[in-house]
């Protein structure tokens, strides 16, 4: 069992789209792993990208299927009915107790061109809008994130460099160049004070893409620096790997300098100590 006090995740996905467990496999993987709180982040209805996605309809049954398992498991675990916005989604957000932010595709001309893929299809997207240069492609994912604010109200930013996903394995682009650190930097100031949270984002490590939680070390102490606050997730698909990473995300933040962690409660969010 994790060794980490007030146990939560925020970034759960399900069968409602694309995730391996039902709303209540994943509640009672939870409990089973002494979760305090779990909040459900369904993929928001993408028309460019319906197989990944919450359907429409799909999205209002995910709202009244959350909000009956909170009633029902109310004695056992805290449950929060959230969503994981894609920036360019344009779907209604009311109904939802949290938000979080984020960039999985990139709008280049008229095509929605997704990235968030497998190492040979990011290197097929470099090459095809971006010449083969890498740090093209960083900076265009930097300069839509950076924009994330115009499109949604945020309570957290998701995988804020998640375009380093293949960066331990594949070299798209140089993550300690002055060039990609001016990219990744100028994103979090334009975000500061408009998106109060961020992640520590424990996902690619499930997946066997990472062997540490991202962001980067430099970017998390430029976040602390910038007044962000931030939250452990393992951007769960599959609950295996609810709590996956949990204590090297802990670890982390406290190398970077951070003193707490936010979580989810009724009253909004709280600091609790690291």
């Amino acid at each position: 069992m994790n060794s980490i006090k007030n146990l939560q995740n925020l970034h759960t996905h399900t069968t409602y789209c694309d995730g391996v467990n039902t709303p209540e496999e994943m509640l009672e993987i939870a409990i089973k792993k002494g979760f305090s709180s779990l909040g459900f982040s369904g993929h928001s209805y993408m028309a460019y990208s319906p197989s990944y996605s919450m359907s429409m309809i799909g999205t209002d049954e995910y709202i009244r299927h959350i909000n009956r398992l909170e009633k029902e498991y109310r004695d056992k675990i805290e449950i929060f009915c959230g969503i994981e916005f894609d920036m360019f989604s344009g779907i209604d957000l009311s109904g939802f107790d949290y938000i979080l932010g984020a960039v999985h595709y990139l709008k280049i001309g008229d095509e929605m061109v997704g990235f968030d893929r497998s190492a040979k299809e990011v290197k097929t997207v470099i090459d095809t809008y971006f010449g083969g240069d890498g740090l093209s492609y960083a900076r265009a994912y930097y300069e839509t994130l950076s924009l994330l604010p115009e499109y949604c109200d945020a309570d957290v930013v998701a995988h804020f460099d998640l375009v380093t996903k293949h960066s331990e394995k594949e070299n798209f682009f140089d993550t300690e160049s002055k060039l990609y650190r001016h990219y990744a930097i100028s994103a979090a100031e334009a975000l500061a004070g408009k998106i109060p949270l961020f992640e520590v984002n424990t996902g690619a490590i499930a997946r066997g893409y990472r062997t540490t939680p991202y962001p980067d070390i430099f970017l998390l102490k430029e976040l602390k620096r910038l007044g962000f606050g931030a939250i452990i997730s393992s951007d769960c698909h599959n609950g295996e790997f609810l709590d996956c990473g949990f204590s090297d995300a802990r670890e982390l933040l406290i190398e970077s300098g951070f003193k707490e962690r936010y979580i989810l409660t009724a009253n909004g969010f709280k600091p609790v100590e690291l």
